[in-house]
Parts: structure tokens; sequence; C-alpha cells
């Protein structure tokens, strides 16, 4: 590990100020969220709005004694300003802190650990990727969002512990519309950005509007080969990560993975999952002061680790691997196949090609059962070429089919995936995943 980033120091100087500011024996943790995003809404290909957010906040919690209480602060950027705040939240903590109970969960991690992560890609100026796409959707009805900046997270605690990860990325999430009403719905998003990868994947979005043109197919429900690309995989992967690795969805009986974990069904033995967390966005430690490694949730098919955090740790005799609290991947990495891009629609034959899902839910969560919709370009296939767009179809299969028993291939391309989510700051999770051919998939309505 290296030594702390200079643009740590003002949070540093905060930690500084906190621990000679504690009275024995009292603690802290302090975790810090910071970006400096640039964003763009486009409508009709045009550039409707753009704004520069830039905003930095702490959470502070105070622990005495078993107790412990939390809070949130703002911050101005101004030293003396901040540390004011911070002194504040300390006096409003220290009064909240003995009418609390003693958490019976409560476990801290007490090692003095250090960690230092920058990843400085260079992004580009904003002005070159707006021209890139305005140009790219001249002509074309294009409604997008396009964010990117600099996102810094931080960690202190009074045992000595200090985090620090700065990463950048930029997303651009777009929809091209047909004048009929039919999407196709597509991103671009990464860490440095390509002008001929994006007008590369520009120019996929384009052909698949093209084929919208044609007119509708509707099929009757029953099981068709199918190939679901990166997109729609990422919804799949995302219902399964709401609990489905969590040590304490499966510890009380919860995780839609149940049986998975019990070692009662498995994946096919293609199927290869990884916690990336070195890389990524995300940060080498969590919120609650632990590091975080790579884990290798499922290999070869079959359960492996599962994400702990410290509650379930205490609670269920574990050891706390840095998960979230809510013990949810955040970025997950499916190893590919050999299938090649190029020759998706040769190998499929004859089938559904599934650009999106949507609205997804389980229909039979214990047996990893979900359904949910088609939308935005699905087409049907024959002889390995795409002859129509097919009417918006209800979905329900079992995750251990579709990624199990009924799994053909796995594509040697994958495509990164970040969270398009802004609500109250930029996320960090991601999934790098492949497309998948799958031999059956299972259409009720």
């Amino acid at each position: 590990m290296s030594t702390v980033n200079n643009e740590a120091g003002p949070f540093k100087a905060l930690v500084d100020w906190l621990r000679d500011a504690l009275r024995e024996p009292e603690q802290f943790t302090l975790g810090y969220a910071a970006e400096s995003s640039a964003f763009v809404r486009f409508n009709h290909g045009k550039v409707r709005q753009a704004g520069q957010v830039q905003q930095a906040n702490v959470s502070f919690k105070l622990i005495n004694d078993g107790r412990h209480a939390d809070l949130q602060i703002t911050l101005s950027g101004d030293t003396e300003t901040d540390q004011q705040r911070l002194a504040e939240g300390l006096q409003q903590l220290r009064e909240t802190l003995p009418l609390l109970p003693a958490d019976p969960y409560l476990l801290l991690n007490h090692n003095h650990w250090h960690s230092d992560n920058v990843q400085a890609h260079p992004l580009p100026e904003t002005e070159q990727a707006v021209a890139e796409i305005t140009r790219a959707a001249e002509g074309l009805d294009l409604v997008g969002f396009y964010a990117a900046g600099p996102i810094s997270r931080g960690f202190a605690s009074s045992s000595g512990a200090f985090g620090w990860h700065q990463a950048n990325s930029f997303n651009f999430d777009f929809s091209l519309f047909h004048e009929n009403g039919q999407a196709v719905k597509a991103s671009y998003a990464g860490h440095e950005w390509s002008s001929e990868g994006f007008a590369r994947r520009f120019e996929q979005a384009r052909e698949q509007l093209e084929f919208l043109g044609r007119p509708l197919r509707t099929l009757p429900p029953g099981e068709y080969r199918a190939y679901l690309a990166p997109a729609a995989l990422e919804e799949i992967m995302g219902m399964l990560s709401w609990g489905g690795f969590s040590a304490r969805a499966i510890a009380s009986k919860q995780s839609p993975l149940q049986k998975f974990y019990a070692h009662e069904a498995s994946l096919s033995p293609n199927v290869w999952l990884t916690e990336q967390v070195s890389g990524s966005l995300s940060p080498a430690f969590s919120d609650e002061g632990y590091p975080r490694d790579d884990l290798t949730l499922i290999a070869k098919g079959t359960a492996n680790a599962r994400l702990v955090n410290s509650r379930s740790a205490a609670e269920y005799g574990l050891g706390a691997n840095g998960a979230s609290s809510y013990e949810y991947p955040t970025a997950l990495d499916m190893q590919g196949g050999q299938l090649e891009q190029k020759y998706i629609l040769e190998q499929l034959g004859t089938g559904l090609y599934i650009s999106n899902l949507w609205y997804l839910n389980y229909s039979d969560q214990p047996a990893a059962r979900l359904t949910g919709m088609t939308r935005f370009a699905t087409f049907w296939v024959e002889n390995g070429q795409i002859q129509a767009p097919v009417s918006t179809m209800r979905f329900d299969d079992s995750v251990y089919s579709l990624l199990g028993s009924q799994l053909e291939a796995l594509t040697r391309e994958r495509e990164l995936l970040l969270s398009a989510s802004t609500y109250s700051q930029r996320a960090t999770a991601s999934m790098l995943l492949p497309g998948a051919l799958v031999k059956r998939l299972t259409l009720t309505l």
C-alpha cells in the first residue's frame, strides 16, 4: 500500500482534528464521499440540459461502551467551517449516546490498516464527448444522459485505519426511438473514453433501430432458443444480487440461492462469478472499516464465498469480509466464454435475440425462478438472420435453467455496465458481463 494521496488532504485534516477531540473511551469511524460530476441530458439528439455537481460529505459514527450513533455532515470545502460542523456533530452525538441501548451485534475492526488507490484514467473533456454524441445522433431521435467525473471515497477510525479511493468514470445511458414508438436502449461506460469504442457501440444500436421498422412479430407462449445480451443478463444478476450472496439471507433461509449454497442445486460449470474489487470503481474497504479483497462467489458453477458484513459476522459467528450493510455485490465480474460476438446470430440460428429485460421479480424465490418482460429491441431470428422485432412478452424461468442446464455458451467479449443511479450521489457499482446463449427460455404471455 502506498502513502495517502494528496487529494485526501482535507479529509485527513478532519480525521486528525477528531482524534484530538475524542475523550477516552470514545471511539469513532468517519466515512467520506465526494464527487465532481458533469451531467448532460439529451433529447431529440440535442443537448437540453448541462451542469456540474461538486459535493462532499462525511458519515460520522461515535461509539462509547457498546453504544453508537451516526450523523451525516455536508462539507463546505472550507477547513475551518467543516471542523466547526464536525465539532457540533460530535456534541450532538455525545448527547444522544446515553439515550441508546448497547448494540449486541456491533463488531468494530480494530486493525490498523492503510489503503490508497487512485485510478487517474484521463476522462475526455465534456465538450469532446458531447460533440461525438451529437454527431453520431444526427438525424436520430436520441434520448440520453451522460455523467462523468472523479468519485472519491474515504474511511478512517480511531483505531488508526485509513482508506482512500478515487476513480474516474463516465456513463452514457441512451435510447434511440423509431418513429413507430419502438426503441433501442443501450449504454457506453467505462474508465477511459474511446472514440472508436463509442462509435462501434452506437453503430450496433443504430443497426438494431433499423430492424425496429419492420412489422412486429407476435409469438405464441412456449419455449424458445434465446440469446441474452449483457444488459439482459445484468437484470438477472441484479435480481440475484438482492440477498442471493448475502450471508444474513442465507443464514436466515431467505436467499433466492438457498438451494445453491446448500449444494442442492448448481449452475453450468462455465459460470464463474467474482466480486472483483481490484481495478473496479468500488473502494477496497467498506463503510464499516473492513478491507475488501476479491471474492469468488461462484466457481465452476458451484457456490463458493458469500458476502459478510460485520453485523452478520457477529450474529452468525462468521468472518467479516467487507460487504456493505446490504451484503450486495458492487463489482460483479462474470467470466466470458468462447462464443465470439460476430458469430452470435449464426450460433443462435432460429430463436430470440433479447437486448434487455424489464420489471423482473421472483415467481418462485426458493427455486430462483424469475419472471419479467422483454423490452427494447427483442428480435426474432431465423437461420442466423434478424427477421422482425417481437412484441413485448413475459418470460418465467429459473436461474438454474438459464445459467445451468440450458446454458449453451457465453460470449468471449464482455460489456462493462455501470450503475446509472445518481440518487443523492453517483453510484460506484458495476458489472462486467458476457452475453449468454441458452437452449431454452420459457415465454408465458
